[in-house]
C-alpha cells in the first residue's frame, strides 16, 4: 500500500464556505505537524451513497464535512456503511444532529413527551463561540494544551432521556458545552468514530493543529498500517 495517507471527505464542496475551506487547511496542518504525506478527496454525498460499503476500504479515514446538506436522508445509508466498517470516522457540524437522528431511528428510540432534538439554535451562517467541557479522560488530555473555546454554526438542545438511552449501549459523551448539551460524542465499540456539533477545523492553525483532527489523522495512519 502507498505510504501516502488517503482521506475521503464526504460533502458537497463549496469553496465559498469557510468551514469547507478550513477542512482542507486543517488536514494540511495535521499532516505537516505529523510529518506525513496526505491526500484528501471530496466525494459528493449522492455519489458516496451509491458506492458499496467496500468502496471506502481504499481510504484510511472518512470525514463527513459540515453542510449545508441538500438531502439529509442520503446520509443515513452512508452512516450505516461507516458504522459497520473499522475505518476512523470524523463528523463535524450539521452531521452531528443527523447522526443522532440516525441512531434514534435505527435503535427505535422514541419519546412522545417532547421533541428529541431541537432545530439549529444558531441562526443564519454566523459562528458562535462555545465553551467545550471535556467529560472523558481522553478528551481532557486532548484539550490540555488547546483552548476549549470553539466556533460553531450549529448547536442543538437534546432531550436528556434520549442521551441516557443512547449512553447505555451506543455512545459515549466526550464533551458538553456551557448549556450542558452534548458537543462531542463517540460511538462505542468502534476504533474511532467521533461526532462534533462544532467545527474544530475553524480553530486549527498551522502552528497549532486542532488535537481532534490530528488524532483523527493519527488513527487513520494506524488503520492503514494494520491493513
Amino acid at each position: 500500500m502507498s505510504e501516502t495517507l488517503k482521506i475521503a471527505i464526504i460533502g458537497d464542496y463549496n469553496f465559498t464556505y469557510n468551514s469547507h475551506h478550513a477542512t482542507n487547511l486543517a488536514l494540511d496542518h495535521s499532516s505537516n505537524f505529523l510529518d506525513l504525506e496526505l491526500n484528501y478527496y471530496w466525494i459528493k454525498i449522492s455519489d458516496a451513497l451509491r458506492h458499496k460499503a467496500g468502496y471506502f476500504d481504499q481510504y484510511d479515514g472518512i470525514w463527513i464535512a459540515p453542510g449545508p446538506i441538500g438531502n439529509p436522508f442520503f446520509l443515513n445509508g452512508i452512516f450505516k456503511k461507516l458504522i459497520e466498517s473499522k475505518i476512523p470516522v470524523l463528523i463535524t457540524g450539521e452531521g452531528f444532529k443527523l447522526f443522532l437522528e440516525y441512531l434514534i431511528t435505527f435503535h427505535q428510540l422514541t419519546s412522545y413527551q417532547e421533541k428529541l432534538i431541537s432545530e439549529n439554535l444558531i441562526g443564519g451562517s454566523s459562528f458562535e463561540r462555545l465553551t467545550v467541557e471535556p467529560q472523558s479522560k481522553g478528551f481532557q488530555k486532548l484539550y490540555e494544551n488547546f483552548s476549549n473555546i470553539e466556533l460553531s454554526s450549529s448547536r442543538y438542545s437534546v432531550y436528556p432521556q434520549l442521551m441516557e438511552q443512547l449512553k447505555v449501549k451506543h455512545i459515549d459523551i466526550e464533551a458538553i458545552n456551557q448549556f450542558d448539551d452534548p458537543e462531542i460524542i463517540s460511538l462505542k465499540n468502534h476504533v474511532f468514530f467521533i461526532s462534533c456539533a462544532f467545527c474544530p477545523q475553524i480553530s486549527s492553525t498551522r502552528d497549532i493543529p486542532h488535537p481532534i483532527i490530528y488524532t483523527f489523522v493519527k488513527m487513520s495512519v494506524e488503520n492503514r498500517n494494520q491493513i
